[in-house]
């Protein structure tokens, strides 16, 4: 028969150290989560390219394939071709007339240069495809439906999704990414092409698709508006097109939360004529022009949206006090640290 006293004075020991002993062993389960977590973090963090393809295996745009190294390469004999193999290249018909563009962007004040190849091949098949779209009932013109004819050209995303590729090789950090083309876009210097276009007769403005504004290095608001949204749709991120009828003016909206959002709508706004801040939406244009009509508003794609705590809400919002002469510690200070991380300029255009 078990000892009575025994039980008890086990009993007692447990009841004495009750507290302490739950206390051990919820640090000790504690831990093991922690290093548990943190190694799965890490491992997916080594394990994926920066479109989140896995290592070893091909990402779902073809021709490329992530590898062992992070950096997604083409690789068309294993992940398959768009159009022709040309060794260990996936090429199209238009890709001939090459030339070398370094495109700038600014990383947190540093002044960065992506090396890419452009190709004059893709720009004449581009330049010679027709600015009209022919409505089959009495509805239309929709702004949306250029856009749109101009961004999903099958030929020209082709050629477009190296570059994507080339920036997602940059960063695994999706937020990074959207910096990255973003800054890239507006560091392309603003300017309107000298061609025009037939329309029913008429000569108009002649507009470029988005792969001519790299080609020209230059772009208007809405030329360069609808490069960024390719750009940051075929990231993953969500998009729109802000279009200002009254003043003219395209720019584009990135989802962010509603918070900081422009007008409260889940994107946030972003100036594409020059270097500006994510979510800056007090920028004064040239002539002492603001943006207070209500705008069209476009979506281009719906996807992943920008995080909660980026540095660049809080920044935005202390330029637009200084803009308004409001208080801020050390203002000079602080707009000289802005303009130098930002590589912010002092005119935008409306037009």
């Amino acid at each position: 028969m078990p000892d009575k006293s025994k039980k008890e004075e086990d009993k007692s020991f447990f009841e004495k150290y009750e507290f302490f002993i739950v206390l051990i062993l919820s640090i000790i389960i504690l831990l093991f989560l922690a290093i548990f977590l943190r190694g799965s973090e890490e491992a997916s963090k080594l394990q994926t390219c920066g479109d989140g393809s896995f290592y070893a295996s091909c990402s779902i745009v073809k021709p490329y394939y992530c590898n062992s190294q992070g950096y997604l390469i083409e690789l068309p004999s294993k992940c398959g071709c768009f159009d022709k193999i040309n060794g260990n290249s996936c090429i199209t018909i238009f890709q001939t007339g090459a030339k070398n563009i370094s495109l700038k962007y600014i990383s947190d004040g540093e002044q960065k240069n992506l090396e890419i190849t452009v190709y004059s091949g893709l720009v004449n098949y581009l330049s010679n495809l027709s600015r009209t779209i022919l409505y089959e009932n009495s509805g239309g013109p929709l702004r949306g439906d250029f856009i749109f004819k101009k961004i999903n050209d099958e030929e020209q995303r082709k050629l477009l999704m190296p570059i994507v590729m080339e920036i997602e090789n940059l960063t695994n950090d999706k937020q990074e990414q959207a910096r990255i083309a973003i800054s890239l876009v507006q560091n392309l210097p603003y300017g309107a092409s000298n061609k025009t276009s037939s329309f029913f007769g008429s000569s108009t403005n002649y507009s470029r698709y988005p792969y001519e504004v790299l080609y020209d290095n230059s772009g208007t608001c809405g030329e360069k508006s609808e490069l960024l949204t390719f750009l940051l749709r075929e990231i993953g991120y969500g998009t729109v097109i802000f279009y200002y009828k009254s003043e003219n003016h395209e720019a584009v909206g990135i989802k962010c939360p509603v918070e900081n959002s422009y007008r409260e709508i889940g994107y946030c706004f972003v100036e594409t004529t020059g270097p500006a801040i994510i979510s800056d939406d007090s920028i004064e244009y040239i002539g002492g022009i603001k943006l207070q009509s209500e705008p069209e508003i476009i979506l281009i794609s719906t996807g992943d949206s920008l995080g909660n705590h980026l540095r660049e809400y809080k920044d935005a919002k202390a330029l637009e006090k200084i803009r308004e002469g409001k208080f801020v510690f050390f203002a000079d200070s602080k707009l000289e640290k802005l303009k130098e991380r930002y590589g912010l300029v002092e005119e935008y255009n409306i037009v």
